[in-house]
């Protein structure tokens, strides 16, 4: 019963490789992951500001309402829209249904913004998306 039966850990070596290894992965991953959830929060307010929209014109459709005409949330809901979005980072006030003539917004910036290339960046960062 000598030294060659003693059982023997990892080495200092070997634990920092597997710490370096594990480093690089979420290097790698974590700012992958924030670029998902911020495209994701941008796809859901686009698709309910498209929402609002499709509720707009069949409200001013049915109604027979101008083009300076404002339609509000409780002209929308629920026969026009299910129920008011409410954002992924926000409360149901920051959408806007605007008037005839102007597109929805969210925080103030419509979907054209949160699409385009020159002003998506920009939009996302007055959202606080």
């Amino acid at each position: 019963m000598g030294k060659n039966n003693k059982n023997r850990g990892f080495t200092l070596v070997e634990i920092m490789i597997v710490v370096l290894i594990i480093g690089i992965l979420l290097a790698i991953a974590v700012p992958n992951f924030v670029k998902a959830r911020q495209n994701s929060r941008v796809q859901t307010v686009v698709g309910n500001l498209k929402q609002i929209e499709s509720a707009k014109e069949q409200w001013a459709m049915d109604t027979g309402a101008a083009s300076s005409a404002t339609p509000t949330s409780a002209d929308l809901v629920p026969n026009y829209i299910k129920k008011w979005p409410v954002g992924p980072v926000g409360a149901a006030t920051d959408y806007v249904a605007n008037n005839m003539s102007t597109l929805p917004t969210f925080k103030a910036q419509n979907a054209d913004a949160f699409q385009g290339a020159a002003t998506k960046a920009a939009a996302i960062t007055a959202a606080g998306l």
